[in-house]
């Protein structure tokens, strides 16, 4: 395939995709914040399990509650689902004033894994981006110049590793490949009611590094963070398990070394932000020029020709 075929495949694939590109690439590049701060809101003083228990049956006295979600930084606790505001722990009231991140998040990974609710848009953008990088890898090595042109291509080549890694994880989580090491612990029939989770929790590991306690994917799970790395657990009546890394997800999440992965992830989403906007530019300059007149161009052809 030659060069200026796919130069125009690269266009209108992008011009196809730009918004939905644009809207998950910037809130990945919200989220890609995410692990820092979570990070930053572990340790400090020592959670009390008890104290957590009493406070969830004194604000969610029906069970209603999916879930529970730290923040010893702050010594705080929301309860998930259960239409509460966020708990101080040292007092056991509604917060005075609570942090609108959380909510920053959780609008962003909602819009990054469904824009406009629809799960298909995100996948297929995604598929279209990897698309556009295989088509660059194609038209060759570029020839680097201080232009919109030559930043571009540089972009592009410079941080390939990145770019291209940040959606083929996506992808894997999209179509459920996990590459785990080993089985999930067995389920261990229903989910434990919550406090009991949070006991169970506590009994194995400092509440103070746990980011959130809740059901999902129909069973107890935990996140703690562990030397940086955000792990799941599997908690039943058993006992609280590690689940297998999901390798896709630690990566594209930052998850894997907070300090390390999050700075990486704000990195790759403000490249393919480069790429996108350059990549536009590029488009309407040469849609916006106005063409040279007949005699013009004439002109043009005899001073280079007596040149």
């Amino acid at each position: 395939m030659s060069k200026p075929v796919l130069l125009t495949l690269h266009r209108w694939i992008t011009l196809a995709f730009a918004l939905p590109l644009l809207a998950i690439i910037a809130t990945g590049l919200i989220l890609s914040f995410e692990p820092l701060v979570q990070v930053s809101g572990i340790g400090g003083p020592a959670i009390d399990s008890g104290r957590i228990v009493d406070l969830v049956k004194r604000y969610d006295p029906d069970g209603k509650a999916r879930g529970l979600a730290i923040n010893a930084g702050e010594q705080r606790m929301t309860l998930q689902g259960a239409g509460t505001p966020a708990i101080d722990l040292a007092s056991g009231e509604p917060a005075a004033a609570s942090s609108r991140l959380p909510d920053l998040f959780l609008w962003a990974r909602f819009t990054h894994e469904r824009l406009l609710g629809q799960a298909w848009l995100v996948t297929s953008s995604t598929i279209a981006m990897v698309s556009l990088m295989v088509l660059g890898i194609l038209m060759g090595l570029p020839r680097l110049r201080n232009s919109l042109s030559g930043w571009h291509k540089g972009t592009a080549w410079f941080a390939l590793p990145l770019i291209l890694l940040c959606p083929l994880t996506g992808l894997c989580m999209a179509f459920g490949l996990t590459f785990q090491g080993g089985a999930a612990p067995a389920g261990g029939g229903r989910p434990l009611p919550l406090p009991d989770a949070v006991r169970m929790v506590a009994a194995s590991h400092d509440l103070s590094h746990v980011i959130s306690i809740g059901a999902r994917g129909g069973r107890m799970m935990a996140r703690i963070y562990e030397g940086g790395e955000l792990r799941a657990y599997a908690v039943n009546s058993s006992g609280v398990a590690p689940l297998p890394r999901n390798w896709p997800r630690l990566v594209h999440e930052g998850n894997w070394s907070a300090v390390i992965a999050s700075p990486l992830n704000v990195v790759t989403s403000i490249a393919l932000l480069t790429l996108l906007s350059t990549g536009l530019l590029i488009w309407a300059r040469r849609k916006l020029r106005k063409p040279r007149s007949r005699p013009d161009r004439q002109i043009g052809a005899a001073v280079v020709t007596a040149g």
